[in-house]
């Protein structure tokens, strides 16, 4: 337990921080006011961490702006996979470029992730959190939980919402490839291309599997960082026009 001793110590200072936004929100909100703390408390975080996000992105449009070349060598080496990592490498090098770029910002970003998913899921910090309803279901109910009419209504908006953004994300992630030339990182052709090819898109509908299974103040959060940064794909993502620089 004492090495989880600083996790929780973070945790119930944001356990801290949705309370108090709780209370502030209750004139306007009444009962949902803890339900919006988490929706804006989510918001705020993402908002804070914003600067490892333009990291990443300045990282993928870098290896974006090697898809014509990445594409020449996959023609060129289409039978000798090792030559064609290599080149791949090799290419990378000269650019300053990293075929995995924007992975370190993503990493630097999980533990402010970790932190909320602790403390919806299972109200460490602050555990009386999970006490409080959302259309009159409890934050800490799963969706097994009673199955009456609010508690299927509350869940099904929610999970239908995970569904749709999945799939968008699913939907850039299959674009997003073919524009590169790359998927997570790794050509669209050669080894293990077809498996990441196939499992990659299909990545962003865990967040529904989970939603399945976890708190309905969990499934709220995921919600809203899910929809943050779908946000951020369309604006941050989109495509350059030409000329500009991808640094």
């Amino acid at each position: 337990m004492l090495a989880f001793a600083p996790l929780h110590a973070v945790t119930s200072a944001a356990a801290s921080v949705v309370t108090w936004l709780a209370d502030t929100l209750a004139p306007l909100t009444g009962g949902a006011a803890t339900a919006a703390a988490i929706v804006l408390f989510t918001v705020g975080v993402r908002l804070l961490i914003s600067p490892l996000t333009l990291a990443q992105v300045r990282g993928e449009r870098r290896r974006a702006a090697l898809a014509p070349e990445v594409r020449d060598l996959q023609r060129r080496y289409a039978d000798d996979p090792g030559r064609l990592q290599s080149e791949l490498f090799a290419l990378y090098r000269r650019a300053g470029a990293s075929p995995v770029a924007g992975c370190v910002p993503a990493l630097l970003q999980a533990p402010f992730f970790l932190v909320m998913y602790r403390l919806f899921a299972t109200g460490d910090g602050h555990p009386h959190l999970l006490d409080e309803k959302l259309a009159g279901v409890p934050l800490g109910w799963h969706l097994g939980d009673g199955l009456t009419g609010p508690v299927v209504a509350v869940f099904g908006v929610l999970l239908a919402a995970l569904l749709v953004l999945a799939w968008w994300s699913a939907r850039r992630a299959r674009r997003a490839a073919a524009a590169t030339g790359t998927i997570a990182g790794a050509p669209t052709e050669g080894p293990g291309a077809a498996v990441l090819g196939w499992l990659v898109p299909l990545l962003p509908f865990t967040t529904v599997l989970v939603g399945l299974v976890v708190p309905l103040a969990a499934v709220l959060y995921l919600v809203t960082t899910t929809a943050w940064t779908a946000l951020e794909q369309a604006v941050l993502r989109r495509p350059q026009p030409e000329g500009i620089d991808a640094r």
